[in-house]
């Protein structure tokens, strides 16, 4: 199993959110949940979309970003941010087999502390003058390229 993880920051669409930890019970990575989430954990939407696979994701819950913040200090991981304000495009950066990524809440991204706080802010690219993919297809896409960097 890697030691990849995928951290929600505050996530507030539960079956992206679902599909997220999905993704990561399947691809051997580590999943974190920053909270407060827009939703009950136990919300039947989300354990729908993530259906039985719950069971299977080493899932981290922290209370707050400031919480996260502490366990990613003791931890030593680099925090490296999915969003549509960084400059690098995710293919061009070198990941490492302890990197945290993580992405914002569908409705408004990561704040600009969470910004502060990333070593590294890593774009998916798209075509001009369309906003945004869906926050789990763009996951999946970086997730992938970090694990074939890592050999994950």
């Amino acid at each position: 199993m890697s030691e990849l993880v995928l951290a929600l920051f505050e996530p507030d669409i539960p079956q992206n959110a679902g599909t997220l930890l999905r993704a990561c019970a399947c691809l051997g990575v580590k999943a974190a949940i920053v909270e407060p989430a827009g939703f009950p954990v136990s919300d039947r939407a989300f354990r729908r979309a993530g259906m039985d696979y719950l069971d299977h994701v080493d899932i981290s819950r922290h209370v707050s970003f400031a919480a996260f913040e502490t366990w990613r200090a003791q931890a030593g991981r680099r925090l490296v941010l999915l969003t549509t304000q960084a400059a690098t495009d995710y293919r061009d950066f070198a990941f490492r087999p302890d990197d945290v990524l993580m992405v914002g809440r569908e409705s408004a991204g990561a704040p600009a502390h969470v910004h502060a706080a990333a070593d590294a802010r890593l774009l998916v690219p798209i075509r001009p003058r369309l906003r945004s993919l869906n926050v789990a297809v763009a996951a999946a896409m970086v997730v992938g390229e970090a694990l074939r960097q890592t050999r994950g």
